[in-house]
């Protein structure tokens, strides 16, 4: 691949609006551009939490992935009629849930975001995946989007919540629990 960028900033998008990857233009705010921006920011927040040494080997290979899965989602969403996530894709998240899911103890009481930095950081980028895929959904009800992207963002979302469990069982040898009877 030739170079891609060879100057940061264009002017084009001082009008409010911004490229599409198929040359056309659209107002920043557009639903399309909400959709895949927040795609990239779930991608950030995953970055975050592999800056995070408590996580474990098997943990951050999955994210590693997950953060290419994420870039081609983003691209998906970017060129409308383009599609890049497969239903391997998704069956890849639901075998990474099985895996990481089947020695964690049965869920009787909700769990608060946190158990320690890593733990905290994959809740908070399971919120903003939850956040991408409203958009999406928000965007599909506009215009076509394929069911492989809203069945990975939701998928995604899930995982993320098991790793976030796995993780603060590391971190801190447990879960934050909710209290409803607190004082």
């Amino acid at each position: 691949m030739g170079k891609r960028l060879s100057k940061i900033y264009t002017r084009t998008g001082d009008d409010g609006t911004t490229g599409l990857g198929d040359g056309s233009r659209t107002p920043k705010d557009s639903v399309r551009v909400e959709a895949y921006g927040t795609v990239d920011e779930a991608n950030s927040a995953i970055g975050v939490i592999l800056s995070h040494a408590a996580v474990p080997e098997s943990i951050r290979g999955s994210l590693t992935e997950i953060q290419h899965d994420l870039f081609e989602l983003g691209g998906e969403l970017c060129i409308p009629g383009h599609s890049a996530i497969t239903d391997a894709a998704v069956d890849r998240l639901e075998q990474d849930l099985d895996a990481h899911n089947k020695d964690l103890p049965a869920l009787e009481d909700f769990i608060l975001p946190g158990g320690g930095p890593a733990a905290a950081a994959c809740h908070l980028a399971r919120t903003i995946v939850r956040r991408a895929e409203r958009r999406t959904k928000t965007l599909a009800d506009k215009e076509p989007v394929r069911a492989e992207t809203l069945r990975y963002l939701n998928r995604l979302s899930d995982l993320l919540f098991v790793f976030a469990r796995v993780i603060s069982r590391d971190e801190s040898g447990q879960e934050v629990l909710w209290n409803r009877t607190r004082d």
